[in-house]
């Protein structure tokens, strides 16, 4: 694998990034530059993915981090393997030509290296597919079943995912005479490795069909609409994903399809804040009712509440009406309605409200 790009460059983060960083970013490209979005651009595309494969897998990303841009010229002028002993890897031959690497991590490393690296040629699994959701605050709080229509690549429906036409029977690859696998001759400053990768004819499967499908070109897939419904459950967070496996792309000829990832936001309420599970609210009331005491009728998500205010209720002070918040996910239960209380000061008195506000004054 030739390191050609900075991969946190690619994904616009620092090289310290956690995963969830990573993946972050990544998921806010993929859904910029997608090949099927207005304004996409599917190099862009593929960079971005290439990327994420090598800094969301660990060990790859140690390997990209020891090697950085300078990996593909582990190989230049001898200078990367000096010193090196061959001898005690399996399946390792001293001749100067016809190197044979019976199996095991190293014939990895330079299947890598020198390229048609393990499964590269084999069928493409389809590609995620990102989508946003608005949601409101009602429906945060209640759950909501939404709708996607989605055009994408799917299952072809002629062939069935084969690639096939119809009644044609699949046969021997002429390629790789049916082994799924074929040998090339690498020459390097090592000397002349034989190599072999996945036949890129057949896919490694070793047949193909003499004639391929007539509606989707041998392909396994067609791009068409399709309308997915996702349940987006009560109580998730604004900036939440949902991961819906299968319902991205169809995979090339049978390979696994990729997954759908609905990015939920929830709109701000005009009354209500939501404080984790608890939701805040803000109740005004009277002098007098702060000073004496009083019932008030509260609005909450489940309808309005009557709430008792004691004597002496200062402005500020919060009230707890439970198991009137937010459901909990994935839990039972639900959390709590914070009301704050503001109690308003009127700004012009009657001359009978001002004397008995000076008695209130003069009482000790």
């Amino acid at each position: 694998m030739y390191m050609t790009n900075d991969y946190y460059k690619v994904l616009g983060v620092d090289k310290g990034a956690s995963d969830d960083e990573i993946k972050k970013a990544y998921r806010k490209l993929a859904h910029k530059y997608h090949p099927d979005k207005s304004g996409g651009d599917e190099a862009k595309f593929k960079e971005i993915n290439e990327a994420y494969q090598v800094l969301s897998d660990k060990a790859k990303r140690a390997q990209y981090d020891q090697f950085g841009s300078n990996f593909n010229q582990a190989g230049g002028g001898g200078q990367g393997f000096s010193g090196f002993d061959f001898s005690g890897f399996q399946g390792f031959s001293g001749q100067q030509s016809g190197f044979e690497f019976g199996g095991g991590d190293f014939s990895d490393i330079f299947s890598d290296i020198f390229g048609g690296g393990r499964g590269s040629s084999h069928q493409k699994a389809g590609q995620d597919i990102q989508v946003d959701a608005e949601i409101s605050f009602e429906e945060m709080i209640k759950g909501v079943k939404k709708e996607f229509k989605l055009y994408k690549r799917v299952v072809c429906d002629r062939c069935h995912g084969t690639g096939g036409e119809l009644g044609e029977k699949e046969e021997s690859c002429p390629t790789c005479k049916g082994r799924g696998k074929v040998q090339r001759t690498v020459r390097s400053i090592l000397g002349t490795f034989s190599q072999t990768s996945t036949c890129p004819t057949c896919h490694g499967k070793g047949k193909i069909y003499s004639k391929k499908c007539s509606k989707c070109g041998g392909d396994g897939r067609v791009r068409q609409e399709e309308i997915i419904q996702v349940e987006i459950p009560a109580g998730i967070f604004s900036g939440q994903t949902i991961s819906v496996r299968g319902k991205g792309e169809a995979g090339e000829q049978g390979a696994p399809a990729g997954d759908l990832y609905v990015n939920v936001h929830v709109h701000p309420h005009e009354k209500f804040k939501r404080e984790e599970f608890d939701i805040l609210s803000t109740e005004k009331i009277s002098f007098s009712q702060a000073a004496l005491g009083d019932k008030i009728e509260v609005e909450t998500v489940n309808g309005r509440v009557k709430m008792k205010i004691p004597d002496g209720t200062q402005s500020g002070e919060l009230f707890r009406i439970r198991d009137k918040g937010v459901p909990k996910l994935n839990g039972r239960g639900r959390g709590d309605h914070l009301v704050k209380i503001v109690v308003e000061i009127p700004k012009k008195l009657s001359r009978e409200q001002k004397k008995l506000i000076e008695q209130l004054k003069n009482t000790k």
